[in-house]
Formats: structure tokens, sequence, C-alpha cells
């Protein structure tokens, strides 16, 4: 069987434009893990006020940008698909480098656990090979 194409794995996710960070999947073994990205432009609204004349990704971006390559990963899976995966909670985060316009970010995430009522990831941010964000992602399945 072959994997669905990157559009149909984005279209997954509930998140729409402005709120949607995964512009591609890479790869995807459902209920098990994804590898997207996440492409800076510039154009992001967010990014004047943070910060004027030297915008930089929020880490807290960076972190959902994680949750949603998560997402994808579980909802591809036939027995969560229609889902609603949400965030519940964060541990072990780290921000290691800055994110800025222009980047491309690669979000690789490894579900750890994964059951009816939520589970346990893993995700790392990098930019050109070097990682900028990494965590460990709770979240619930509504």
């Amino acid at each position: 069987m072959s994997d669905p194409p990157s559009d149909a794995l984005v279209d997954l996710l509930p998140h729409r434009p402005p709120f949607r960070f995964v512009d591609a999947v890479d790869a995807c073994e459902p209920g098990r893990s994804a590898v997207a990205r996440w492409r800076i432009t510039g154009e992001e609204p967010w990014l004047a006020g943070h910060f004027p004349g030297n915008p930089i990704v929020p880490g807290v971006l960076q972190i959902e940008a994680l949750a949603q390559t998560g997402a994808v990963a579980v909802l591809a899976d036939p027995a969560f698909a229609g889902r609603l995966p949400l965030f519940g909670g964060v541990e072990d985060v780290r921000f290691r480098g800055q994110v800025r316009p222009g980047d491309e970010v690669v979000l690789s995430v490894e579900i750890d656990r994964l059951g009816g009522r939520g589970g346990w990831g893993r995700g790392t941010a990098t930019v050109a090979g070097t990682e900028t964000c990494r965590g460990r992602l709770l979240f619930v399945l509504a």
C-alpha cells in the first residue's frame, strides 16, 4: 500500500491557515511517526512584533508545529481518523537555535505511546540539519 500524497496528509489536520504550520509531509508511518516541513516566508504577521527589525519565530510556535506533525501521524491511523488531538502538556522542551524568515523547518515526531484517549510523542525541529527545538508532547484525543 502506498503512502497518501503529502497534501492529503496535511489535510488530515483540523488546523487551517493562518494557524496551520505544516506545509508538506515528507514521510508518515500511521500511528508511529511523521516528518513534515514548515517554510517561514517572512510574511507571517506575528514576525513583525517578534522582534521588530530582528524577526525570530517564537519557540511556542515551533512546539505547535511539532504537535501538528504528530497529529498527522495519529490521524493517518484509521483507528483515530476524525478525532481531535489536543495538547495535554509538554515536557523536556529545549530551544537550541533561532528560526528566521527564509528558513525551512524540518519537523520530526515519533509517537512513543498511543491509546484511545491520547498518548505521548517526541519531536525535534531542525533547520539545515541544526536542531532548533525538541520536546516531549502529551496529547489527548477528543
